[in-house]
């Protein structure tokens, strides 16, 4: 149960600094569309980057401080770094087509989802 509520207290950090992102980019630019989502996408890709680069021998972080900065943080940032993260990890595996596969499939069936949710609405309502 403790580590449901390290992941939590995390992720609600991420979310409001991905909500904080947004407001900030709408003040400094005039939108937070794409511009919020692009910057959360890749200081978020930097910051789990990094948080794994201290994991990487197990010294800097506590199992805690992993659940709570890379699941819980990054996760609620953005899940765009997790996704870049496992293909990072496939890459060291060297598992180059599963990364292909796993990159480019996320990308285009997120996008056909994405436009599929969208006009099954419009079509409904």
């Amino acid at each position: 149960m403790k580590e449901f509520l390290i992941v939590g207290l995390g992720s609600f950090l991420g979310g409001s600094s991905r909500y904080g992102v947004s407001q900030l980019m709408k003040i400094l630019i005039g939108q937070s569309t794409p511009m919020g989502t692009l910057t959360v996408n890749i200081v978020g890709c930097f910051l789990i980057g990094l948080f794994s680069a201290f994991n990487f021998d197990g010294r800097w972080l506590t199992p805690s401080m992993r659940l709570i900065l890379i699941t819980g943080f990054c996760g609620g940032f953005t899940t765009f770094s997790t996704f870049m993260s496992e293909n990072v990890t496939m890459l060291q595996e060297r598992n180059y087509g599963l990364v292909a596969a796993y990159f480019f499939a996320s990308i285009f069936f997120g996008f056909i989802a994405l436009v599929t949710g969208h006009y099954l609405v419009k079509a409904v309502a």
